[in-house]
């Protein structure tokens, strides 16, 4: 077992990260990521809080740009295109890679108008597209049967787990390549989990899926392959079962086992 980064390569990546490192002001927060994310298949980011699961999965939507004093180098290419390009129309970008958050964020809307939101943004409005949209978006986040019956009610009236696959559904409407899920179930039930984890399941038939989650057992359940991040550097990368059930690495193999973390 080794204490050197095993990263796996992913033959035709819809994302490949080279050397990627991201600053908060002076503070290097990501150390070099090295990573290529394979096409429909769901990878998921672990580690210990405050590792840089969360900062890496929002480099591939920019999210970052939010936070004053960001910085980042190396190259990140989502279809052989540069993502943090100063000519790329970042609008575009996260139309492209959707983003499911912790904790559901409806707007203060209709469940309707919530899945529709995207598209009206992009000045779609023939209500025949938008319905069939609605149906089809609600139907593919496992909720349609739930809410078909009161479309035009306040999505805060829906339960937790339902707001989240609402938040799935709103994702899903605008078609995207990728969507980035960061720990979408730590604030769910158990039943609700299981619905998210099943859902996850089906979606990688469509989508390219990247969850970061803090609970291991999710990440052997839903994943492909699994990154395993330790204070901002890539420590291990490659296929799910093999990591969990004989990792390369002695950190991966500690963290994974419980002796830290």
């Amino acid at each position: 077992m080794t204490d050197v980064p095993v990263i796996a390569s992913v033959s035709n990546p819809i994302v490949s990260i080279g050397d990627l490192r991201l600053y908060y002001g002076d503070a290097e927060a990501l150390h070099g990521i090295t990573m290529g994310v394979a096409p429909r298949q769901v990878t998921a980011l672990i580690g210990p809080s405050g590792c840089g699961k969360s900062t890496l999965l929002r480099c591939l939507n920019r999210m970052n740009d939010l936070i004053d004093g960001v910085r980042v180098t190396g190259s990140l290419l989502l279809d052989r295109q540069e993502v943090n390009s100063p000519t790329l129309d970042v609008i575009e970008l996260r139309r492209k890679v959707g983003m499911v958050f912790q904790k559901s964020n409806p707007f203060p809307k209709s469940i309707y108008e919530n899945v529709v939101y995207g598209l009206r943004i992009a000045g779609i409005n023939q209500r025949a597209v938008l319905d069939e949209t609605a149906e089809k978006s609600l139907v593919g986040a496992g909720l349609w049967d739930e809410v078909k019956d009161r479309m035009h009610t306040s999505a805060f009236g829906l339960s937790g787990g339902q707001m989240q696959r609402l938040c799935i559904a709103r994702a899903i409407a605008v078609n995207p390549e990728i969507i980035l899920m960061d720990e979408p179930c730590s604030a769910l039930d158990p039943r609700s989990t299981a619905r998210i984890e099943d859902l996850i399941g089906e979606l990688r038939e469509k989508f390219t899926i990247v969850i970061v989650t803090h609970n291991m057992q999710q990440a052997a359940r839903v994943s492909d392959m699994t990154a395993f991040l330790f204070e901002g550097n890539l420590i291990e990368y490659g296929d799910t079962k093999r990591l969990f059930t004989n990792p390369s690495c002695r950190q991966t193999e500690d963290y994974i086992t419980g002796r830290f973390g």
